[in-house]
């Protein structure tokens, strides 16, 4: 299954920004074909496999890119993503949607990467840096896009996944729970927090217009 990885999951695609939220690559698959589909994948059949990485591939870097907020890094979750999803595809018993556990290994991939990325960086900041570096000029932003981008980045991982999951992409509480393995009151008081914070550093960018 590793090597059929290899072959499929060659080139995420080349998206500047990130795509219109639950769209795919490919045809939309009803449950019938999908299992269909999955069984082939499962049986070795290349174009099956194949298949499924198109029609998935988008909506997994899309979600990966708003978790990250970086072309790289949502390169790297998108592919390693499909690796650990076709490792585990005979796991898969369609009690949710290929999509819904597809998101739910992106999720998961996403935390861990950017978690990593976070230590590394507090490793390669000098220790002596920090507390004089300059506050960024925030009335530079040339619009609130860019703002609202930097404003969700900043926010805590668990804050940012479900803000992203829930008012990006339009899951609701339960299937946030699910994915990232809280309850849904958990996701509700996060969803709050996340509103909150952004608010209130919004709310500093148009006091600096």
């Amino acid at each position: 299954m590793f090597d059929a990885v290899a072959r499929v999951v060659g080139a995420v695609p080349a998206v500047s920004r990130a795509p219109t939220p639950r769209t795919t690559t490919g045809p939309a698959l009803d449950r019938a074909d999908e299992r269909s589909l999955v069984a082939r994948a499962l049986g070795g059949d290349p174009a099956a496999e194949r298949a499924v990485y198109d029609a998935h591939v988008e909506g997994v870097y899309r979600l990966a890119y708003r978790m990250a907020g970086r072309d790289d890094l949502a390169r790297d979750i998108t592919q390693d993503t499909f690796i650990r999803a076709f490792e585990r595809l005979p796991t898969f018993r369609h009690e949710a949607a290929l999509s819904t556990w597809l998101h739910r290994i992106a999720v998961s991939v996403a935390l861990n990467t950017l978690q990593q990325v976070q230590r590394f960086a507090r490793r390669e900041a000098p220790l002596d840096e920090g507390g004089d570096a300059p506050a960024p000029d925030r009335r530079a932003d040339p619009d609130l896009r860019d703002r609202m981008a930097a404003a969700i980045d900043a926010l805590p991982l668990g804050h940012r996944a479900v803000f992203v999951l829930h008012d990006v992409e339009g899951y609701t509480h339960v299937e946030i729970g699910a994915a990232l393995g809280i309850p849904a009151g958990t996701s509700k008081a996060r969803l709050f927090h996340a509103r909150a914070r952004l608010r209130e550093r919004l709310a500093a960018f148009r006091r600096l217009d």
